[in-house]
């Protein structure tokens, strides 16, 4: 494998943040290139093989739900890790094509973050799925690493910084201090979990079945992590859980926060053990500086009042908190010195 020195002399080099609900494609000297849900659309077989990849991205995203029994809309990573090699591969191959324009005329290198709490199973897997889609040599870099260098913050000073990362699979948090990780706690609790007790908690309270797409979009339309001001209300549609009938129900705002109640407590725990855990010199720095929060579960309105509050610390949602962590592994990327420092060996 060369050294990252050597992967900032080119000028092909792409980063990727390989999420569970997206994928983000950072290309070196061209900033975000590439922005496409996770999701690969595949042809089955009658033995349940898979057959061919008919959609990848947002035209397979749309397909969830809606597939007949020979078409599957397959996420292939759960969790924040690799669930189906060979779907993931082609899901790689695809996104660097889109980020590169070319094929087969060069392998690029690739930056790939992953969540700081993978096995080494789980490493070997990214690294053989971003090889086997074209990648000369792949680096490894930590989700919080690369999230906090996208929001801004000072990582590779000699000071305390504390970012909670909350993806779709997995929620970072991470007390980072000259350029490594001092504590961290990955989280297989996530955005995704919160569609599944938004799910439930319909089924269970309205007697109406939803799927995730229909969940997601309510989360996002009136969820909030404590009511706060004038409550929303919605309409949701789906299938009565007794008769099977469509129809359709309201929900309010606090409907779906005491639905991700459950999530939001197991997150706020995480950060509270990791805070325990924290050298006294560096949680002082963290009176100061407090909490930033990034990912697509950040945008959930008030969590950072309710992170606050259960903590005592400031707490902030970063500047574009989705792609936070493709361009703080795309500022790895861009600089040698950097991704030295924040690279895995």
């Amino acid at each position: 494998m060369s050294t990252p020195q050597a992967l900032g002399r080119l000028s092909k080099d792409l980063a990727i943040d390989l999420g569970t609900a997206n994928t983000l494609v950072y290309a070196r000297g061209r900033g975000i290139v590439v922005d496409e849900p996770s999701v690969v659309a595949v042809r089955v077989a009658p033995n349940g093989a898979y057959t061919e990849v008919l959609a990848i991205g947002e035209e397979a995203r749309v397909m969830l739900g809606r597939t007949p029994g020979n078409i599957a809309a397959v996420r292939p990573l759960k969790d924040g890790v690799i669930a189906d090699f060979e779907v993931a591969e082609q899901m790689i191959r695809y996104f660097i094509l889109r980020a590169t324009g070319r094929q087969g005329l060069f392998k690029p290198r690739m930056l790939v973050c992953i969540p700081s709490g993978v096995t080494e199973v789980e490493k070997r897997a990214v690294l053989e799925s971003a090889r086997a889609a074209g990648a000369k040599e792949v680096f490894l870099v930590p989700e919080p690493l690369a999230a906090a260098l996208g929001a801004g913050l000072p990582v590779m000073e000699p000071t305390g910084t504390l970012v909670v990362d909350i993806g779709g699979g997995t929620t970072e948090v991470a007390v980072i201090s000259m350029g490594g990780l001092v504590r961290s706690r990955s989280l297989r609790v996530a955005g995704d979990h919160m569609d599944k007790a938004i799910i439930q908690s319909i089924r269970d309270r309205k007697g109406l079945i939803i799927g995730e797409r229909t969940a997601e979009a309510v989360k996002l339309d009136i969820g909030c992590a404590t009511p706060l001001g004038e409550p929303r209300t919605t309409t949701v549609k789906g299938r009565d859980a007794e008769t099977g009938i469509p129809r359709q129900v309201t929900l309010t705002g606090a409907d779906i926060g005491q639905a991700v109640s459950g999530t939001l407590s197991r997150i706020v725990e995480a950060i509270r053990e990791t805070l325990e855990t924290t050298p006294p010199e560096l949680g002082a720095d963290l009176i100061d500086r407090g909490i930033v929060l990034c990912g697509g579960g950040s945008l959930l309105p008030h969590i950072e009042q309710v992170i606050a509050d259960a903590t005592g610390l400031p707490c902030s949602v970063a500047e574009d908190p989705m792609t936070a962590v493709a361009r703080g592994a795309g500022q790895a990327l861009e600089d040698p010195e950097i991704l030295a420092r924040v690279a895995l060996s």
